[in-house]
């Protein structure tokens, strides 16, 4: 039998990545400590200017922005575009936390605070941190995890309850539907989890639902 060797270079490499990680943490943490409050908007990244969506995460953001919230997004194009440009033009704060990945995301052109990162993990703890609310628009994959994360970590007691709106009940109607009637009917959660996250199809009801819950805390 031909033994084979395998190199120990990885552990070598995995040790330096720590170095990596450490600074993607030491940037984010110093840099958003200075936002104030702030709003995160999730959204597909394939929205053009021409979806209504985009047009209606620009309104939310305008709006947020008048409200004082700085506006933070994953800095790329489609919505978390319509986000920056939003808070651009209410004169807000316009973060964007965007991911280096192979398909290479170019930051839009209305952010005013930049962070790159390279681990998806890093910039996911930045997003909760230092967010007092998530606003969910319509999106795939990474739109949906962030939703998730944040409601498995309200419901787990890991962060504490801040609002979190899908927007577009059209959009996750379907979704909703499955988690009553599948999820919740299979015991898989609590009646008391469906209240984690609230729907709208207004922008201005947004800003409401995320002045209100402060209001009262």
């Amino acid at each position: 039998m031909k033994e084979i060797k395998i190199k120990d270079d990885f552990t070598h490499e995995d040790t330096w990545r720590m170095f990596r990680i450490m600074a993607e943490f030491v940037d984010g943490f110093e840099v958003l400590s200075q936002v104030g409050k702030a709003v995160s908007i999730f959204g597909s990244s394939r929205s053009k200017g021409s979806n209504k969506y985009y047009k209606l995460a620009e309104e939310i953001a305008y709006l947020l922005a008048k409200e004082g919230f700085a506006v933070i997004t994953g800095g790329g194009p489609g919505i978390m575009e319509a986000g920056n440009k939003g808070a651009k033009r209410a004169k807000g704060l316009s973060i964007g936390l965007n991911i280096q990945i192979p398909m290479e995301q170019k930051a839009n052109k209305y952010i005013d605070t930049l962070l790159d990162f390279h681990y998806f993990f890093v910039r996911k703890v930045m997003f909760v941190k230092y967010a007092k609310a998530f606003v969910i628009m319509p999106g795939g994959y990474g739109t949906l995890d962030e939703f998730y994360e944040a409601i498995n970590l309200i419901q787990t007691g890991r962060i504490p309850r801040f609002p979190v709106i899908l927007f577009g009940s059209e959009y996750w109607k379907g979704m909703i539907k499955w988690l009553k009637e599948k999820v919740l009917a299979d015991g898989n959660i609590s009646p008391e989890d469906l209240n984690l996250f609230k729907v709208t199809d207004n922008p201005r009801e947004v800003a409401a639902i995320i002045k209100k819950f402060y209001e009262k805390t």
